[in-house]
C-alpha cells in the first residue's frame, strides 16, 4: 500500500505528541566516558545574571527535571541568544542545542532528562541585555 502525502502528513501529526513526550538525552554514555576537563581559573565577581540550579544535586539517571534559574539584575533582561551550556570534559561537549528547547524566559526547564550514572559537571554561561556575562559551574550526581 502506498501512502499519499496526506496520509504521511496525518501520520506525522499523530506522532508529534509522542515525540514531544520523549526523554531528552542530555549526556550520552560515550560523552560521560571522556576524561574530565582540568579545573578552570575563576574570575572576579561580576554584576551579570545569577545562575542558580533549582534541581537537587542528586538525581535519578533514568529521568529527572532539569531546572536552572537565570536571573538578570537591575532591570536588565536575559539575552537568550547568549546561552551556552558545556559539559566539562576534555574536549568540552557543547550541550546548548540540547537545552534550548527548555529555555523559557529566565529559566531552563527540561523534563524527562536522562544522563549516565556518575558525577557530571557543566558550565552555564549567559549574558543580559546590557552585555554583562556570567558563567557558573554546576555539578549533578546521577544515581
Amino acid at each position: 500500500m502506498r501512502l499519499t502525502f496526506a496520509h504521511r502528513a496525518t501520520l506525522a501529526c499523530l506522532m508529534l505528541p509522542l515525540l514531544a513526550s520523549a526523554q531528552t538525552v542530555l549526556i550520552t554514555p560515550n560523552e560521560a566516558k571522556l576524561p574530565d576537563a582540568k579545573p578552570a581559573t575563576t574570575r572576579a565577581i561580576t554584576r551579570g545574571p545569577a545562575i542558580k540550579l533549582l534541581t537537587p544535586q542528586e538525581v535519578s539517571a533514568n529521568s529527572f527535571n532539569l531546572k536552572i534559574a537565570l536571573e538578570a539584575r537591575g532591570g536588565a533582561k536575559i539575552d537568550p541568544h547568549t546561552l551556552r551550556v558545556e559539559y566539562l570534559k576534555d574536549p568540552a561537549v557543547d550541550l546548548t542545542n540540547r537545552v534550548t528547547a527548555g529555555l523559557k524566559g529566565d529559566a531552563i526547564d527540561l523534563s524527562q532528562v536522562t544522563v549516565p550514572q556518575g558525577q557530571h559537571t557543566f558550565k552555564v554561561s549567559v549574558a543580559d541585555s546590557e552585555g554583562r556575562q556570567t558563567s557558573q559551574t554546576i555539578s549533578l550526581t546521577a544515581k
